[in-house]
């Protein structure tokens, strides 16, 4: 477990006195250095006392002792500056050297048995959380800090997939806009359907019929693969593939394929024929949206530029040719403020990383700060463990500890993980 014995290293998870080399001298760790995650020693500028020298430099760790050699580092130059190797086990070979035949002094560490208990304790369980537990006894800014920082990272995850769309359309921000608010639209179930649809709409042909909703609807369901059938004879769907057939010649556009759409247990309202029509509407209505959405200072000014209610058509359609009930399709509140936590949100931190704007970046925080926690069953569950969840900022910030710690078991990067190893073993002893 040799990334369990980084770990107990990095956060210095041991006796800190009594340390001693093999050939025994005595070791007093000042500072364990920074971690290296590529190529050459574990932790870079590492700072301690060995036999009451102080020395500064960088400190290479291993299963056994054996592994500088299996490794090769006496003939890499790149661990010359090693000041001392740390293993496992297995101290009793030949002292290890650098490339000048230098002995470098070796430290036996084992895991502490509390934390290899209880780090194979978190890895056996496949119940969500794993450390829920403790999580009633961390202090309160302990969980803020951490939530604060997943969510930035959650963000900043989302700021580089803006750029990597921005990237693809020579950094074009309306592009890179348009497909993020369109993956969004898909609300998890048709997400990468909407990415895909959106990589095959011309916004150049969209804005030159932005001031006619027809023409915007024949793109938008024309580009989706919709209006293939010619069996459908109702007469709004037949005037659409007609308006279609000519743009899309006019323009050199290629639908998408249809069977890409998912309908299957979903809410009608959910169905892509709506969400279109509703971003037709977004989009027929809405020009200059991006610039006024960077300049928007709170959730209800946001949440008025996103209303979008579809063409009268869609007020008594779920999908083409099947009438249903009259009903208002308008976004509803909940929706908008999805699209604001996943799209406006990200999109203005994205915009003020790349202006180095720190206002924008502080505004995007904000804007989740202002709206309601999300309710899903991630964060039911962690208000369950006793968790308070203020705001969106806390939901994005657990959606994120979930799917990027918790789902993949990246407990030694986690700080509640990190909480489980040290305390475990002393709640545990509260109920003996």
């Amino acid at each position: 477990m040799e990334y369990l014995l980084h770990y107990t290293w990095k956060h210095r998870l041991f006796p800190l006195k009594e340390l001693i080399t093999t050939d025994g001298q005595p070791v007093e760790v000042i500072d364990p250095g920074l971690r290296n995650t590529h190529a050459g020693p574990d932790f870079f500028n590492a700072k301690m006392k060995i036999g009451g020298t102080l020395w500064v430099g960088n400190v290479e760790i291993h299963t056994r002792a054996s592994d500088w050699y299996a490794h090769g580092h006496q003939g890499d130059r790149a661990y010359d500056n090693v000041i001392l190797h740390v293993v496992e086990e297995g101290t009793d070979e030949s002292p290890i050297t650098d490339t000048s035949g230098r002995p470098i002094p070796t430290l036996r560490l084992p895991i502490p048995s509390r934390v290899r208990d209880n780090f194979q304790e978190l890895m056996r369980t496949e119940e969500y959380p794993r450390c829920h537990d403790i999580i009633p006894t961390l202090p309160r800014l302990t969980v803020h800090s951490y939530l604060s920082a997943l969510h930035t990272e959650r963000l900043t995850h989302k700021a580089e997939r803006i750029e990597h769309y921005r990237q693809q359309h020579e950094l074009n921000w309306e592009e890179a806009f348009f497909i993020t608010l369109a993956r969004n639209f898909g609300f998890g179930v048709n997400g990468e359907a909407f990415e895909e649809w959106a990589q095959h709409i011309s916004l150049r042909a969209v804005n030159k019929h932005r001031d006619d909703l027809f023409q915007i609807e024949a793109i938008f369901f024309g580009q989706a693969g919709l209006l293939h059938t010619s069996d459908c004879t109702d007469e709004y769907y037949q005037r659409l593939q007609r308006e279609y057939a000519y743009l899309a010649h006019k323009f050199e556009m290629r639908p998408m394929d249809m069977v890409r759409w998912r309908f299957l247990r979903m809410r009608p309202t959910n169905f892509p024929h709506i969400r279109l029509a509703q971003l037709a509407n977004l989009y027929f209505k809405g020009e200059g949206l991006l610039s006024r959405l960077l300049e928007a200072t709170s959730v209800e000014e946001v949440s008025h530029m996103l209303m979008a209610e579809p063409s009268e058509y869609w007020q008594t359609h779920y999908t083409f040719g099947n009438a249903s009930p009259t009903r208002s399709k308008q976004l509803s509140r909940t929706t908008k403020h999805l699209l604001i936590i996943n799209t406006v949100s990200p999109f203005l931190y994205a915009y003020g990383r790349y202006m180095n704007n720190e206002a924008l970046c502080q505004r995007a925080v904000s804007l989740l700060e202002e709206l309601k926690a999300e309710d899903n069953r991630i964060i039911r569950i962690w208000r369950e463990c006793g968790l308070k969840v203020d705001n969106a900022a806390d939901s994005q910030a657990l959606i994120q500890l979930k799917r990027e710690y918790c789902d993949v078991k990246k407990c030694l990067h986690c700080r509640f993980g990190y909480e489980y190893l040290i305390k475990k073993k002393r709640i545990n002893e509260l109920y003996i």
